[in-house]
């Protein structure tokens, strides 16, 4: 019996090891199956951003994203599919010159990408890392970088991306990236508040900046929690419906 303690200790501590033992893919394994958001990957989902329409239509690799909108009493669709672009005006479609059609493609792809998170983080082209784990507001989390390849990443595929995963209840609560469009910059997204439709996680943010362009991204929580972002908007999905395919 006076041993009891010890392999009690022994236990604990190995517990303790196996989870830090968790590697980067197995975090996001668990955080995609945690969210619904493998579910995506065959369903129709409609929401409004920014009272803009949204529809995201996949099924087994295939996709169709759509945005609509009406400017100065004119319908305007964006359709962005595996294969092509096309902007429809009054269901008439419009010819776009190769930079004004690759503009409106990254703006259509950036909203439905970071709309149905942390869907997409197994593709081909992302390279996933795991980095030191962090504590904030008194909540544990793994954090895990994402990089992409130039072969498949997009034109955007030397942003960087981290996510902070619950370490119980494997869920992303806040995301911070660095992109390099428009001069570039960073950006700190703060969980607003969540919903679940038809068994997929949706979640709207605070999105934050930093006061300091100096600070790095992997330091962007502690930057957070000393007051050091400045709030620059809010990420708010509205009218959210989901159909998951059979």
């Amino acid at each position: 019996m006076r041993y009891l303690p010890l392999f009690l200790f022994i236990f604990l501590i190995s517990c303790n090891n196996s989870e830090e033992k968790l590697t980067a893919q197995q975090i996001i394994d668990k955080t995609i199956a945690y969210s619904g958001a493998d579910k995506v990957a065959n369903s129709v989902i409609s929401y409004n951003f920014r009272n803009v329409d949204y529809l995201a239509e996949r099924n087994n690799g295939i996709f169709k994203l759509t945005r609509s909108f009406e400017k100065d009493s004119v319908l305007i669709e964006d359709i962005l599919t595996n294969t092509n672009f096309e902007r429809l005006i009054d269901d008439e479609i419009v010819n776009l010159d190769r930079k004004v059609a690759s503009k409106y493609t990254n703006s259509v792809n950036s909203v439905h990408y970071f709309s149905v998170l942390p869907f997409g983080l197994n593709d081909k082209a992302v390279h996933k890392k795991l980095l030191k784990s962090s504590t904030v507001k008194g909540k544990e989390y793994y954090k895990v970088e994402i990089t992409f390849s130039e072969d498949g990443g997009g034109e955007d595929f030397e942003d960087v991306f981290i996510y902070w995963v619950g370490k119980e209840d494997f869920l992303i609560d806040y995301l911070a990236y660095s992109y390099h469009t428009n001069d570039g910059g960073k950006r700190f997204r703060v969980l607003k508040e969540q919903c679940v439709k038809n068994g997929v996680r949706f979640v709207d943010y605070h999105n934050y900046k930093p006061l300091n362009k100096d600070i790095k991204l992997i330091d962007i929580d502690k930057a957070y929690e000393e007051n050091q972002l400045k709030k620059v908007s809010e990420i708010v999905l509205k009218d959210i419906e989901v159909i998951i395919l059979e």
